[in-house]
């Protein structure tokens, strides 16, 4: 039997209607195929749960503080989309009981994203909370009702708030709210609107993400026409810079750079808020994660794999009874290396050397020294007794930090046959 994993994704690729912006892996008007969707994920859960076995316990409390490793983190379940919310609360229960045998319900953190156009009502999130999905995150995207008009969603900003205002009822405590800034037509106004709306609500989790124009997407090929003018650099770095100021003035500490959570008066610098989603925290450390459903991805080092994307070709390949990956990738030791730095280093914590060590099996120092001196010496990186970690200046120009580790890797053969995973 192959070594448990602690994090898992389940992809549910069908929307009511897909997005101007996304490029994700869904699929709208194919409400007729997710009982058999559903009944497919499960045969695929089953047999990871033949292969991996079952999760260990979630850590003790008190475990996230720094340095931050791996083994902090609680095991977690996160339903994403498309919009799992789509399902009945029937489906949603028989894809959890298949999941609860690779990662236990009872002591992970699971996440569902949610539409609040398609949430049906307060009894359907009382549901869900008692299926025992802990945490929950709404797509809102903005809270000015024509520029959703023009993204393709299917809510107003009104019933965006009335959705989250059912969840707290619901009994939900754990709500992160999603926003994109640098949308078609967004002012810097407007933009401010929305984080002093935001502030009011008072969620416990915030992400903000900047517009990405896809290729292929219609909202790429509308700004590309010129029919749709979104704004320049300069305006969409203004309106972070904003909402940093805000949020934190706000009391919300920001634990990476398109996140933040509600943040405790004992909290400390090299600690992660309480309210951080340790699924994606999974991500940034570079952590191995099981990926299931149409499209998902999964990391094993030394391999990472994605399925099929369609979901008639999804459903046929588990009816056939093998597991639906599409393409496995081989994973080297320099991989490891950069991609737990580039992936860390979004943390406002950093990449601790003990995380290093844990996760890649070597010093950091000796595999990046030189680079980490070079990046203090300009100022964007900060390295201190615990770890290193970007500067605000370094995370405005993060990129640049991240290409640094990638052109200038140390190591040596001399090393490579101590590498542990």
């Amino acid at each position: 039997m192959m070594n448990p994993v602690r994090h898992l994704y389940i992809h549910v690729p069908f929307c009511q209607r897909r997005c101007a912006y996304c490029d994700f892996n869904t699929y709208a008007n194919l409400e007729h195929r997710i009982a058999a969707y559903v009944e497919a994920l499960c045969q695929e859960l089953d047999s990871y749960a033949r292969q991996l076995g079952r999760a260990p316990a979630a850590p003790p409390e008190g475990t996230a503080a720094a340095p931050l490793t791996r083994a902090a983190l609680r095991p977690t379940i996160f339903l994403g989309g498309g919009t799992p919310t789509m399902l009945s609360l029937a489906q949603i229960e028989r894809v959890l009981q298949a999941a609860d045998a690779i990662v236990p319900l009872a002591e992970a953190e699971v996440t569902t994203e949610a539409n609040p156009g398609t949430v049906i009502d307060e009894a359907y999130l009382r549901g869900l909370r008692s299926l025992g999905i802990n945490r929950i995150s709404f797509g809102v995207q903005t809270f000015h009702d024509p520029t959703l008009r023009v993204l393709g969603r299917i809510h107003t900003a009104a019933e965006a708030i009335a959705t989250y205002r059912q969840a707290l009822r619901a009994g939900f405590t754990r709500i992160n709210l999603d926003f994109i800034f640098g949308l078609p037509g967004q002012t810097l106004a407007q933009w401010t609107q929305t984080l002093d709306r935001l502030i009011d609500l008072a969620p416990e989790h915030v992400s903000l993400y900047s517009l990405i124009l896809e290729p292929g997407t219609p909202l790429h090929r509308q700004v590309t026409s010129g029919s749709v003018r979104v704004p320049d650099d300069d305006t969409t770095a203004a309106m972070y810079e904003l909402a940093l100021e805000r949020l934190a003035a706000a009391g919300y500490a920001q634990y990476e750079i398109s996140n933040w959570a509600r943040a405790a008066a004992t909290s400390g610098d090299q600690e992660l808020p309480a309210g951080a989603c340790h699924h994606n925290v999974a991500y940034w450390l570079n952590a191995d994660y099981l990926g299931c459903g149409a499209g998902a991805h999964g990391h094993r080092y030394p391999q990472r794999w994605h399925n099929v994307l369609g979901v008639e070709d999804y459903i046929a390949a588990v009816r056939q009874g093998r597991l639906p990956i599409a393409e496995t990738s081989a994973l080297s030791e320099d991989d490891l290396f950069e991609e737990t730095m580039l992936m860390g280093l979004r943390l406002n914590v950093g990449v601790s050397y003990a995380h290093f060590r844990e996760r890649c099996g070597h010093d950091l120092r000796a595999i990046y020294g030189a680079t980490i001196d070079e990046l203090v010496e300009l100022g964007l990186l900060t390295a201190d007794a615990v770890g290193v970690r970007l500067t605000p200046r370094g995370r405005m120009l993060g990129n640049e930090v991240f290409a640094r580790f990638l052109r200038e890797r140390t190591t040596s053969e001399a090393i490579r046959p101590s590498l542990r995973t």
